[in-house]
């Protein structure tokens, strides 16, 4: 394969470039460097080598199809390990681990690209280079690969133990997960395959356990009962980033409240999109400056179909007056605006909901219905009884993952308290420790550092890193809990404070996927075990490279932790890529059937030709890909073949000795 330089480093703009010398280029000009003996041998084998390279006598052009035949014998010579021969610091990059269940994209072709343009120069420069591949276990996305291939055999996850599950997903691990490596080796990665990690493996394990325990120890993790998004078909929390944001056509429904002790005339028309969380109302909102409802504030209205309940009529600043009536339902266990509003005002919080999206007994006769049948059938019952004003269509926010619809809801979760991390986090940016390229960025990570709330870490589900915490038996939960690095240590604590016949059993939940890759720069090196090779040598690393998509979800999370538990950034610079979109600047999706899958893109163009295109974008900025650009590239990556094919054949032969010594007294590189 061709290799790029490290153009793509280089911002237009004047005051990056400066900021990017410190990890492109030295500070002063480096000795001349002659090639060893051992160099020299090197170049003699690539000059006579017939069965890995194309024959430069005979080849008209570059045959791409050999490409990986030629990856394959690099790996194979030991290249793409780190080699300390000539000194230097290490430049080090660790791989944002791709998801075991996935196949090869176009964003993971880009940070392919990008980053094996680092390692490869720093490289040759004579810097010892590591690229530290792996993959994430994926928690959400593999259980449900598995419950699907289950699925269609006749089982349920609930058939079986959660041991035997766990082991059926370790089965597909073994079978399947190496399908994303494999397509990123293609991509032509020069990492040190021998150090890929699995954020399952023993020791990223033990490392998150040892996190989890640290930060408990700090007070920094705590169990309680808040308002999380919750995915009723898979039945767990999920994260923000899990949640997907796209406009849905629906409804905007009107509806009257009445005031208690008024005249038929006295009544508060409302409008939502999901009135079937009426039943979880406490309280009727105005603006404290909307002169309509003034004479209403400090009486009480009467919640629709609930047999006459009443709630307060408020004033808030938060109420949009322009907004459908001015008249603002709370209901905060269902709303992630009106659960603050609650929380700031002193309010209480009804759930109506189940975890499985039906109603619960609070929905009085519209208990056991499912959340969207529950929609039409209250609908209907309001209009017979006039209390409908009117249905309208209107385009709102649909939050939702996978096409399902996410609900916020009341659960009882673990969080990690985040301010205290988030303030280090954003003195490193501040002090010039951490250097996020495009600047641009800083302003956004700086942001949602600023105004960060607390993590839930907590999961529902079978597949992943098992929350370390025991419970005793016969006690509340909530009070009385041992945590513990493995079971027999628990056991241990649990009888020296219970005594000997104590019981206890483990919380079901795991950690967040996103707990595990935060520790990912430094666990992939041996950490808790800093006396490690790996970890003194290359621990910080060097470059994080990613989308600017992640820059809070993992990239801040990965600074936080890298601050508390190592005490150092775990990363001198973060650099940015934008998003691949299609020839017309659309994002690529199956909707819209423009997606460009990277394997078909390198059979039909070469990898050289696909990864000359996707670093030719400017920092930071989305690219457009085009069948264009790709034949274009795809002849010039042949003029770099034929520029090397000319060197090979002017090289002197093997045997040669004379004219070797004469070709290495010259200064070839700096």
């Amino acid at each position: 394969m061709a290799l790029a330089g490290p153009s793509h480093l280089l911002s237009s703009s004047s005051s990056c470039l400066r900021r990017l010398n410190p990890l492109l280029f030295s500070a002063h000009r480096r000795p001349a460097w002659t090639p060893s003996r051992a160099a020299r041998r090197f170049c003699a084998a690539v000059a006579s080598e017939r069965d890995v390279f194309t024959s430069p006598e005979v080849a008209k052009s570059f045959d791409f199809t050999s490409e990986e035949r030629i990856y394959k014998w690099w790996e194979s010579q030991g290249f793409f390990k780190p080699n300390f021969d000539r000194g230097g610091d290490p430049f080090v990059v660790p791989m944002p681990p791709a998801n075991v269940t996935g196949s090869l994209h176009m964003g993971h072709a880009m940070f392919v690209t990008l980053e094996d343009i680092m390692i490869r120069y720093f490289r040759m420069k004579g810097r010892p280079a590591l690229w530290i591949p792996g993959t994430d276990h994926a928690g959400i996305a593999t259980q449900l690969v598995v419950e699907k291939m289950l699925a269609a055999k006749g089982v349920k996850r609930t058939d079986l133990t959660r041991e035997e599950f766990t082991e059926r997903v370790w089965e597909w691990k073994e079978k399947y997960g190496s399908t994303i490596t494999n397509q990123i080796k293609r991509l032509g990665a020069s990492c040190d395959w021998t150090r890929e990690c699995f954020t399952l493996d023993d020791q990223l394990s033990r490392a998150v356990v040892e996190a989890f325990i640290r930060l408990h120890e700090k007070g920094l993790i705590y169990q309680g009962s808040y308002l999380v998004n919750w995915s009723p078909n898979l039945q767990t929390a999920v994260s923000d980033l899990e949640v997907e944001y796209s406009e849905e056509s629906g409804y905007l429904y009107f509806m009257k409240y009445r005031v208690a002790g008024g005249s038929r005339d006295d009544f508060m028309t409302i409008a939502t999109t999901r009135p079937e969380t009426l039943f979880g109302d406490v309280a009727i909102a105005v603006n404290p400056e909307d002169e309509r409802y003034a004479k209403y504030v400090g009486r009480l209205a009467i919640v629709p179909l609930t047999f006459g309940r009443h709630v307060p009529i408020i004033a808030d600043r938060y109420v949009d007056p322009e907004f459908g009536t001015g008249v603002l339902k709370i209901s905060p266990g269902h709303d992630q605006n009106d659960y603050h509003i609650a929380r700031k005002l002193g309010l209480p919080i009804l759930n109506v909901m189940n975890k499985d999206g039906t109603l619960n007994d609070v929905a009085g006769l519209y208990s056991g219905m499912d959340r969207f049948e529950a929609r039409e059938k209250l609908w209907s019952d309001l209009v017979e009884t006039n209390l409908a004003v009117k249905k309208e269509p209107y385009t709102h926010p649909r939050s939702q993952r996978g096409g399902e619809v996410i609900e916020p809801l009341i659960s009882k979760q673990w969080f990690v308290t985040m301010e205290p991390l988030a303030e280090r986090a954003l003195q490193a940016v501040e002090k010039g420790q951490l250097i996020i390229l495009p600047e641009r960025f800083e302003k956004i990570y700086n942001n949602w550092l600023t105004n960060i709330k607390d993590w839930c870490i907590s999961r529902q589900l079978w597949w992943g890193h098992r929350i370390p915490v025991w419970y005793i038996v016969g006690k509340k939960c909530e009070e009385d809990y041992i945590v513990a690095r493995n079971e027999e240590e628990a056991l241990a604590k649990a009888q020296e404070k219970y005594g000997k016949s104590v019981e206890i059993y483990q919380d079901p939940d795991v950690l967040d996927t996103w707990f595990s890759s935060a520790l990912w720069p430094f666990s992939t090196l041996g950490w808790p075990d800093t006396s490690k090779e790996d970890f003194k040598h290359f621990y910080p690393t060097t470059v994080l490279e990613t989308g600017h998509d992640i820059l809070f979800f993992w990239v801040a999370r990965m600074v936080m932790m890298g601050i508390e538990f190592t005490g150092s950034v775990p990363f001198s610079y973060v650099y940015l890529h934008g998003l691949i979109r299609d020839s017309q600047g659309r994002k690529m999706s199956k909707s819209l059937g423009n997606v460009i899958d990277p394997l078909d893109t390198m059979k039909e163009y070469g990898t050289d030709a696909l990864r000359f295109t996707l670093c030719m974008g400017t920092a930071g900025q989305d690219i457009n890909l085009s069948t264009e650009r790709l034949t274009s590239n795809k002849a010039f990556t042949n003029k770099l073949w034929n520029a090397g094919k000319f060197l090979l054949q002017n090289l002197p032969d093997r045997s040669d000795g004379t004219a070797w010594d004469l070709l290495l007294a010259n200064e070839v590189c700096h």
